[in-house]
């Protein structure tokens, strides 16, 4: 086992409820046929307990996790926040909360898209502004998404080669200060290839893809968004997230230029009076004949997450909490211009490495980047509508790119929690240029 968390490679699993159809206009799934190992390139690191809840001494689990609130990119609470503020307060908070000496981890890896460098920088300095000493490392990841979820993956790699014991892995972005553009310097063979030039389809426009070729309608995507709404605004009424949010007090400066501190402490991008009339009434985005909306879509936003993970055996031993056990994990690639449908081909791979199938999972949190890409996944797997996102998703909260991941993992685990039984719980997303990501988490009951 540990050697396939280590490995990258292709595989031929087989799964009964998808088939691919494969073409110049991309994946096609049909019910009833094996995904075949040429439309599939997986990364894994799970665990065959899961199905039967065995627990071994070398499980990865979750001690802890915190998040900030999520602002409004541009406008909102953080939009005067660097990053590795943002970052900081969490990684701080996490072990403040479990009272573990930072000199107890053995790495960290953070998640971030559009910091120069992955925020290779930003991450070390955020590192020092939370007192961390010099001699533990830390570095960061980018696979666009599913950064900070990936950041998690890396930490359990790193912990179940041996290398470490514990280590923290967070995701943070901030849209206020770095917004989506400039794509890097390409080779001019990209229009050559069509794949390659798929990878920079506007995301909005993989969106249009996702719902014209799948026909996900725009009543569809408007009733998907309205309850992610709803969701988020019924839980944030109940404190759901008060145990999640590290308030964070920072500088805020207004219309006026007049700076003045603030304490962020609230998902700012719920919004509790939408209605389906109000959603029917947006405009489409990205194109005139279009029905992706920013009503339907997932908002542009500012935030950070830490969860603290590590070996069984260590955690036990320094008398820390078990919050969760990571069972499995799957990395997929798709096809770049229909990227949204990535977490159809990533959760089978995960719950087939866990042995657990769609009935067995009591909750799915799915990124909703786009209402079109989540319904469809959703539908195409046969996931019981009540089972994702029941607090709410980006749609609702935001999408601050490199945090979701972790963030995700954290409200999971404190939702498994408060059901307060063993359970099963789902962490998905689809990437930017054609990927999915998915992880397996088990709540071992009170």
């Amino acid at each position: 086992m540990r050697a396939l968390c280590l490995s990258l490679r292709s595989s031929r699993p087989r799964f009964t409820n998808l088939d691919v159809d494969r073409g110049d206009s991309g994946f096609r799934v049909q019910p009833g046929a094996e995904l075949r190992s040429a439309d599939l390139r997986r990364s894994d690191c799970g665990s065959a307990a899961a199905a039967n809840g065995r627990s071994s001494p070398e499980d990865v689990v979750v001690v802890h996790g915190r998040r900030t609130a999520i602002g409004k990119a541009k406008r909102g609470g953080f939009k005067d926040t660097t990053p590795d503020e943002l970052l900081s307060a969490v990684m701080s908070a996490v072990l403040k909360d479990v009272g573990l000496s930072p000199e107890r981890l053995g790495d960290i890896c953070v998640g971030n898209v559009l910091q120069p460098g992955a925020g290779a920088l930003m991450a070390r300095v955020a590192h020092f502004l939370s007192g961390f000493p010099e001699s533990v490392p830390v570095y960061t990841v980018n696979r666009q998404c599913s950064s900070g979820l990936q950041a998690l993956f890396n930490v359990a790699g790193a912990i179940r080669s041996r290398a470490i014991d514990l280590g923290l892995a967070c995701g943070v972005e901030s849209m206020s200060l770095r917004g989506i553009g400039n794509p890097g310097d390409l080779s001019s063979r990209l229009t050559d290839n069509n794949k390659a030039r798929d990878c920079i389809i506007p995301m909005g426009i993989t969106s249009e893809n996702v719902a014209e070729r799948f026909g996900v309608s725009r009543e569809k995507q408007d009733a998907f968004a309205l309850r992610s709404q709803q969701n988020a605004a019924r839980a944030q009424r109940a404190g759901l997230f008060n145990r999640e949010i590290v308030p964070v007090t920072t500088k805020f400066v207004d219309d006026e230029g007049k700076e003045r501190q603030v304490t962020v402490s609230r998902d700012e991008g719920v919004r509790p009076g939408t209605t389906l009339e109000g959603l029917a009434k947006l405009r489409p985005a990205f194109k005139p004949d279009g029905s992706t909306t920013a009503g339907n879509s997932s908002q542009v936003s500012d935030g950070a997450a830490a969860v603290l993970i590590g070996r069984r055996s260590a955690v036990e031993a320094l008398g820390l909490p078990v919050l969760g056990v990571l069972r499995a994990s799957a990395v997929v690639g798709v096809s770049p211009d229909v990227m949204g449908i990535g977490p159809a081909y990533a959760i089978p791979a995960a719950l087939q490495q866990a042995g657990l199938s769609v009935a067995d999972i009591d909750v799915f949190e799915i990124n909703e980047a786009f209402a079109s890409q989540a319904v469809y996944c959703v539908e195409k797997l046969g996931i019981p509508p009540e089972k994702v996102n029941p607090n709410g998703g980006a749609i609702a909260l935001g999408h601050p790119l490199g945090c979701t991941g972790a963030r995700q993992v954290v409200t999971l685990l404190n939702e498994l929690k408060r059901r307060g039984r063993r359970a099963y719980g789902v962490v998905s997303m689809c990437i930017g240029t054609g990927m999915g990501a998915a992880a397996v988490f088990e709540y071992p009951g009170a």
